[in-house]
């Protein structure tokens, strides 16, 4: 199974994007702030512009495993290997302060946030299971152009004060 993340929506806070499986939107993803960095760097270059517990993970392609969380007690999803980063997971959440550079589904959004997240959760970890009883299942993360919100709200102000 081929799962797809476009992230689309910095702020100074988090990142959201869009999941897609198989080419069909399936939920929104929360991350904490996109730093720039790329799978193909330089692991030295990941780790000097990593901040601890505040940046997604690289773009690039992960493979997902599912295997048993000592923080969460029951089985997730974990994409491994991931430069610079250990133990990446999906789980549940709605703020950048539940993520810690981990993967948060929601049904919705709003900014900084997803909701509904343990429902997205389910949905998407269903399908998860379901395809690895056949098949490997990958992750592949990237930009889509994003917009940065203060570049959204500084052209807004821009357009106003020429009307």
């Amino acid at each position: 199974m081929e799962i797809e993340l476009i992230r689309t929506i910095l702020t100074h806070e988090s990142t959201i994007g869009e999941l897609k499986i198989n080419n069909v939107f399936e939920c929104f993803m929360l991350e904490d702030c996109d730093r720039g960095l790329s799978k193909d760097m330089p692991i030295s270059e990941i780790v000097s512009k990593k901040i601890k517990g505040n940046t997604c993970i690289p773009t690039g392609k992960y493979e997902i495993t599912v295997s048993y969380s000592n923080k969460f007690k029951k089985k997730l999803p974990l994409l491994d290997p991931v430069p610079g980063f250990s133990g990446i997971r999906i789980h549940t959440g709605n703020t950048s302060a539940d993520t810690t550079g981990c993967l948060l589904p929601g049904n919705s959004k709003a900014p900084n946030q997803v909701r509904e997240s343990k429902v997205a959760f389910e949905k998407l970890f269903k399908k998860i299971l379901k395809a690895m009883d056949s098949e490997k299942v990958f992750i592949t993360i990237k930009d889509k152009s994003p917009i940065p919100v203060a570049a959204i709200a500084a052209n807004l102000v821009i357009k106003k004060s020429n009307e």
